[in-house]
């Protein structure tokens, strides 16, 4: 299987912000969570997922209240029982880069251990190969 992209987008609202009137990292990493697990529910049973690992999330620049941003995310990596989404993050509009970051769950049972998801991830085109490359070794 290739690669699918999934979106995401969310509107930056007064609860979204920090002290500093821009969006709180913690709501940007609650998003990116959302995002990730999306595209692994699009590969897999969703009530079979488990979210392992965070990897990344260097901002590049602060987002403003009123911003909308795209999470862009797609599977990319998928051992025998994991899986890993990158995630990247634009402004919509200026499409100006904020932040990406990898996410590796995990394929779980009925009783929560691990449990092969039997799917391949094959990478076609040379962005897609850079990315599985870039992917954590703990993902």
């Amino acid at each position: 299987m290739s690669f699918k992209n999934i979106v995401l987008h969310h509107l930056v609202k007064s609860e979204d912000l920090n002290h500093h009137g821009t969006l709180y990292a913690g709501r940007a990493a609650d998003w990116l969570v959302e995002a990730g697990y999306c595209a692994a529910a699009a590969l897999s049973d969703p009530e079979y997922l488990v979210c392992f690992n965070i990897s990344g999330m260097t901002f590049t620049r602060p987002v403003p209240k009123g911003s909308i941003i795209r999470y862009d995310s797609q599977i990319v990596k998928a051992g025998s029982t994991s899986l890993t989404a990158y995630i990247q993050v634009h402004l919509v509009g200026t499409e100006e880069f904020v932040f990406d970051g990898f996410m590796a769950f995990v394929h779980v049972d009925a009783k929560g251990h691990k449990a092969p998801h039997n799917i391949k991830i094959i990478a076609e085109t040379d962005e897609e190969k850079r990315l599985q490359s870039m992917v954590p070794k703990h993902s």
